[in-house]
């Protein structure tokens, strides 16, 4: 099933969302997460401008992003849309360099570095473009697992993948500096970090007024990654409402297991800085220190939910096997969850919660690295 691109839910439309049924329900609840979500997709495909990076070409990266998640219904909308624009898909060492990337990430984000950027530069990509591809890849990564997690409540098959065993612990960069010589974490931890980019964050005096309002506006002025992000800032803007209404809100799942998840899904993929934050804040919101601590300590190849507690061991299975790639969270996962009294809402919480790691993780992984000095 497809969609246009100005449609006003395309995941509701491709997850085939019944509605009334209480999947569409949560999803009214927290409108402002699925507005913002929509509104992303559009900022990215459906440009005011879309300078130097295509629409098409746009569309074509994600098309193949959807089939490495073995997305086939995201796969077929992409494909569609192709279609309808003059010209088709392309075939040029520019873009070859843009799909070399984006596999690195959809597969294997944390073992991107700054000379992947500078390959894409040498291949005629732009700092905004850069940055906009990267934002592309790690949406659909995001817009994939939401639809793996929509059509499971919904009671909809989805593709399963072929090991029942738990998804494991990804690795992570052990490099002991930073690009610019600063010391970089080796291992995950809770303590504070710092974050430097290996493409120029841009100046803030170089916005114009909406760009510099928008940074004003979030507290994000100061940020070398947020000045990144913004040299497109209209899905910087969107995706900034975006994770502001899947983590900040009342009901549901509790906060702390929001911030549980966003740790899982960065331990699958190898996100030190992510970790971190979100690690940081489920121990304090919890008081279960230890617990998130034996969490952080798991190897690459570990099983993330050894030694928890029955309740996080089922959402810790859950998130890990949502943040695989492809996806690999099935019914058994959903039915563990729905058994420990999780409602509707509650699940549709740990769905989104988890699956925007996707996006968060491939951004903070790929376009610079933590240090700790």
């Amino acid at each position: 099933m497809t969609a246009t691109l100005n449609n006003d839910d395309l995941l509701a439309v491709l997850a085939e969302i019944a509605p009334g049924s209480a999947l569409a329900q949560a999803r009214v609840t927290r409108q402002a997460a699925t507005d913002a979500i929509q509104a992303s997709y559009l900022a990215l495909f459906a440009p005011a401008d879309a300078g130097d990076f295509p629409v098409a070409q746009r569309l074509q990266v994600a098309q193949r992003i959807s089939e490495w998640h073995a997305d086939r219904s995201l796969a077929a909308h992409y494909y569609a849309a192709l279609l309808q624009q003059q010209g088709g898909a392309e075939d040029s060492p520019r873009l070859q360099a843009a799909l070399d990337h984006a596999e690195r990430l959809a597969f294997k984000p944390a073992s991107a570095d700054a000379q992947h950027l500078q390959a894409l530069q040498q291949a005629g990509w732009s700092l905004d473009a850069i940055v906009t591809l990267s934002q592309l890849i790690a949406f659909v990564s995001f817009q994939s697992r939401l639809l793996t997690g929509y059509r499971l409540l919904g009671g909809q098959p989805v593709e399963e993948g072929s090991s029942g065993s738990p998804v494991r612990a990804g690795s992570w960069r052990t490099e002991s500096v930073t690009l610019s010589g600063r010391h970089a974490p080796p291992v995950f931890t809770r303590q504070e970090l710092g974050w430097e980019p290996w493409i120029a964050a841009k100046p803030l005096a170089e916005f114009d007024a909406s760009g510099q309002a928008l940074l004003t506006r979030f507290g994000h002025s100061d940020s070398d990654y947020f000045r990144l992000l913004a040299r497109n800032h209209p899905v910087l803007e969107q995706r900034t409402l975006a994770d502001r209404a899947i983590f900040y809100t009342q009901g549901g799942l509790e906060r702390k297991d929001r911030e549980l998840a966003a740790t899982v899904a960065s331990k699958v993929n190898g996100c030190i800085y992510c970790a971190s934050v979100h690690a940081r804040k489920a121990a304090q919101l919890s008081k279960q220190t230890d617990e998130v601590q034996r969490l952080l300590e798991v190897a690459p190849g570990g099983v993330l939910s050894e030694g928890q507690g029955e309740q996080w061991r089922a959402q810790i299975d859950f998130a890990a096997a949502l943040s695989a790639t492809p996806p690999q969270v099935n019914a058994e996962h959903l039915a563990v969850l729905r058994e420990q009294g999780l409602d509707e809402l509650a699940l549709l919480d740990l769905v989104q919660s988890t699956a925007f790691f996707a996006w968060a993780n491939r951004l903070m992984l790929t376009l610079g690295e933590p240090f700790d000095d």
